[in-house]
């Protein structure tokens, strides 16, 4: 659903990059899924593509220890193992979660000025509230959707050092805990860029599907994920993805 919610909203090629590892709960994903995936990509233009990278072995070598029993699965830390994978771009890398929808397209976004900066994106809809590391001012990002410059980044080590610090010391939300302490060069993006709640805005370019605390009638986290259309529809009352819905569901029937 994300792939094809940027299929949708961008013009120009598409080069995605689907990061999977086979360890412990985390299963990768087929090869059959991928060369749909890429079939469609191209559809839009012919030299965009979809490619698998497996960082099993990558991910085997570092293990974040100190966190592999945390509420989330494996998966969550690959984001920290970026400049090991050669296949990558060494420019600039927009990091996606799996749960994020594209609104409208990000070329303003992708296309900024990152001159000096390592990362751009959005504050944390509840971190920024809790964690700052330029105190006094708001600067806990959000590690959702960042814009890397891959070149600045490799300069400063930053994912090694995220990487070393989830080996040694257990954090909440270890991945984005990791990412804010070791980004010094920072550049912090307009909400429309990272919408975390549950209904989007008028202006929203990603919607992020991330879990959201209620308070009524009794204090929960909420957990809706896009492709559990079911609570698309009846907990977030959303309908305006129903065209990629639509898709998606024909895509996994045929899978």
């Amino acid at each position: 659903m994300a792939i094809l919610s940027l299929v949708k909203h961008v013009k120009e090629p598409l080069h995605i990059y689907v990061l999977t590892i086979n360890y412990q709960n985390s299963k990768p994903l087929t090869s059959k899924t991928i060369n749909t995936l890429d079939k469609i990509v191209k559809e839009g233009a012919k030299t965009s593509f979809v490619r698998m990278i497996d960082a099993t072995e990558i991910f085997k070598r570092r293990l974040p220890k100190a966190n592999m029993k945390s509420y989330f699965t494996p998966c969550s830390m690959l984001r920290l193992y970026l400049d090991e994978i050669p296949e990558l771009p060494k420019d600039r890398l927009l990091y996606l979660d799996y749960d994020v929808l594209c609104r409208k397209d990000p070329a303003e976004f992708y296309n900024m000025n990152l001159d000096g900066i390592e990362a751009a994106g959005v504050l944390d809809i509840y971190g920024k509230h809790f964690y700052r590391y330029n105190f006094p001012k708001k600067d806990y990002m959000n590690s959702g959707v960042l814009l890397f410059n891959m070149a600045e980044c490799e300069k400063s080590h930053i994912f090694p050092r995220a990487v070393e610090l989830c080996t040694k010391r257990r954090m909440m939300l270890a991945d984005q805990a990791a990412l804010n302490k070791v980004i010094k060069k920072r550049k912090l993006m307009p909400r429309k860029y990272n919408e975390q709640q549950d209904k989007p805005k008028k202006d929203t370019v990603f919607h992020h599907f991330s879990n959201n605390f209620k308070f009524f009638p009794v204090f929960h986290i909420q957990k809706v994920k896009p492709h559990q259309i079911e609570k698309v529809h009846k907990v977030l009352k959303l309908t305006e993805y129903d065209d990629i819905i639509k898709e998606y569901e024909k895509i996994k029937e045929n899978l």
